[in-house]
């Protein structure tokens, strides 16, 4: 392995997600890939406009440092935070895995809109 994937897989390092987010409809939706994560080792939490998504999952085989080829995946914690595009009700938020995928679902809150502006 080289120096500089030696550097990038530090057995204390934690992973970052990648995510996807939209609209449906009246909900915003994240998506991340966790495969290899169990349910019980997610968790997602809402702070005013932030989310974080914190978990880990484990590799389960002991393989020598001499038998590694090529090594992408990333095995361990892994979390990421972000900033919510819109306001939504994170006491309404529910979140499931389905085929090695996170799918939150928050219900966008309404109310938001255009200001007019009036002359004084």
């Amino acid at each position: 392995m080289d120096e500089m994937t030696e550097d990038w897989i530090k057995p204390d390092a934690e992973g970052q997600l990648t995510v996807d987010v939209f609209r449906d409809g009246d909900a915003l939706v994240i998506r991340s890939t966790v495969a290899g994560a169990k349910p019980e080792d997610i968790d997602v939490a809402v702070n005013g406009d932030l989310l974080t998504i914190r978990g880990k999952r484990e590799f389960n085989r002991e393989i020598n440092e001499d038998d590694w080829f090529h090594r992408e995946c990333y095995w361990g914690s892994f979390s990421r935070s972000l900033v919510l595009p819109v306001d939504v009700y994170p006491e309404r938020s529910e979140a499931s895995i389905k085929d090695g995928v996170l799918e939150i679902r928050i219900p966008i809150r309404g109310g938001g809109g255009k200001i007019r502006v009036r002359e004084l």
